[in-house]
């Protein structure tokens, strides 16, 4: 954990004293995906470190929610277009529900946040502005409005045209950007020129003015007093965002800008680009924290350092993620490393959802069960996790909650199966159907607690009687029962089984 421990220690030199202040943003245009949790898990670890070290520290997320919507998302209806330059806070929900289209979005968001068991104070910019905090960030700005345009075209290297407008008024409900005139401290109002080149008054302290983004962003860090920020790596290229905001921090705020922790993005695998809300080429947040345990989420994103891409597979991922995690957990030498990012990545979280049993054998097991719960811990006590099963009973059924998701949304069709409702007698030969009636006959005389040992050797004892190879008796057996060729292990899972159903379909009978 040196890219973390790096960040903690140059946090704390800067700022020796009092509580630490760490934030993260965006705007809730759009389903926030698993790109999305990068940075607010990145500050939850800031934050639980900087604790650790016995300071106080906080994280706090601004909602963007003053934001114009400026693109209809895959998901939004088509007609939506009618709310174009409309604030995300004052378009109404996708859902027809009360609540703004900001605040459906950002719901998703917290919905996931919280299942990754990350701490953070929502703030939305709405608020603020409609409130008059940012009054004095936009007094300074506007008042010293040459340095902020020799800083912008300084650092960000690019000549303002005479349409730049250091703010956003809002005419007729909209965001608008207009030629700005001047500032009137006193009734706190600004003057600006309207699209037929009139003169016109807006008050600046009830939300009808906001900020440009380049210039938002530094103000809300002294407003704030942000320490720590963490941002995409589009914002920290030369010149980009960042750059000029910490100009504008010195110019305009005579201030230092916050400790920068750029990250990289996260992506599908196999896509060079990244997820991207507006066009649903991200997994939800939300179905994220379904499958894929919060500490397991977690430990994909903290592993790494910010500045690594991350590149995430949906169908392989999540098994040897899974596992890393679980062989983590399980090590009792872990390395002083290993053991601050197992506190990172459980912290926070109320209950285990890892257990000792490798994620392979658990789907295997649990559909070899008829996905019931109590059955599947039935079918682990056969196998060579029968030690550790009650044990970790209350961490294994938790973690089939994810599995059965995994199952539904995200496993492959190979490692997925059920049971066949019918069989048609004809789809075998004389010969198979001999080898399932013979093998029928012996699970009969079965005691009570045969296991799968016991079936695997019934199984065996046929290779020779049959005629047929070992491998073609599995494949016959998997055909009667799953339709496939391949399955999980044989005999756990004809161990499994319900008896009399059992022998009912390897005599080719009728079943309930």
């Amino acid at each position: 954990m040196q890219w973390l421990n790096t960040i903690v220690d140059e946090l704390i030199a800067r700022h020796p004293d009092g509580e630490i202040l760490i934030e993260s943003g965006g705007s809730p245009s759009g389903t926030y995906h698993l790109g999305h949790m990068r940075e607010p898990v990145i500050c939850d670890a800031v934050m639980l470190e900087v604790r650790r070290r016995g300071r106080e520290a906080r994280h706090i997320y601004f909602s963007d929610d003053l934001d114009g919507l400026r693109k209809i998302p895959v998901n939004v209806p088509a007609d939506y277009d009618q709310y174009l330059g409309l604030p995300l806070c004052d378009v109404p929900a996708p859902d027809g529900s009360e609540v703004s289209y900001g605040d459906y979005f950002f719901a998703g968001f917290l919905q996931g946040i919280a299942a990754l068991g990350v701490e953070l104070e929502p703030l939305y910019s709405h608020q603020k502005y409609r409130s008059g905090f940012f009054t004095e960030a936009i007094e300074r700005c506007l008042e010293r409005l040459p340095k902020a345009k020799d800083a912008l075209e300084t650092i960000a290297g690019r000549q303002l045209d005479e349409h730049w407008s250091p703010v956003q008024i809002m005419e007729n409900g909209r965001l608008k950007n207009r030629k700005f005139i001047s500032i009137d401290k006193s009734a706190k109002t600004i003057q600006y020129q309207d699209v037929s080149g009139q003169p016109q008054a807006v008050r600046y302290d009830a939300g009808e003015v906001k900020l440009d983004w380049r210039l938002d962003w530094p103000g809300r860090w002294w407003l704030l007093n942000i320490q720590a920020e963490p941002f995409g790596r589009d914002h920290a290229t030369k010149g980009g965002s960042y750059d000029t905001g910490v100009q504008i921090m010195k110019d305009i705020y005579e201030a230092e800008a916050p400790l920068p922790i750029p990250y990289d993005f996260i992506n599908l695998f196999g896509d060079n680009k990244k997820m991207s809300a507006s066009k649903g080429t991200g997994l939800a947040a939300t179905d994220c924290a379904k499958v894929m345990p919060a500490e397991v989420m977690r430990y994909f994103i903290l592993r790494s350092a910010p500045s690594k891409r991350l590149y995430f597979d949906p169908v392989g991922d999540v098994v040897k993620l899974v596992d890393e995690f679980a062989a983590l957990a399980a090590n009792t030498d872990r390395t002083e490393s290993e053991e601050q990012l197992l506190y990172l990545c459980t912290r926070g979280i109320d209950h285990q959802t890892v257990s000792r049993v490798p994620f392979s054998h658990l789907v295997a097991s649990y559909q070899a069960a008829l996905k019931d719960y109590e059955q599947t811990l039935t079918v682990l006590r056969r196998t060579e996790y029968a030690k550790i099963v009650d044990k970790d009973a209350v961490i294994i059924k938790l973690e089939l909650q994810f599995i059965d998701q995994w199952l539904e949304h995200w496993a492959p069709e190979e490692v997925k199966f059920s049971l066949k409702v019918t069989v048609d007698p004809n789809d075998f030969t004389d010969q198979e159907r001999q080898f399932m009636n013979d093998l029928a006959q012996s699970i009969e005389k079965a005691p009570a607690d045969a296991d799968g040992v016991w079936f695997h050797d019934a199984i065996y004892t046929f290779k020779d009687s049959s005629g047929l190879a070992p491998k073609e008796l599995f494949a016959i057996l998997y055909r009667a029962l799953i339709g496939a060729q391949r399955g999980p292990r044989a005999g756990w899972f004809l161990s499994a089984l319900p008896r009399e159903w059992l022998i009912k379909r390897l005599k080719l009978e009728a079943s309930d």
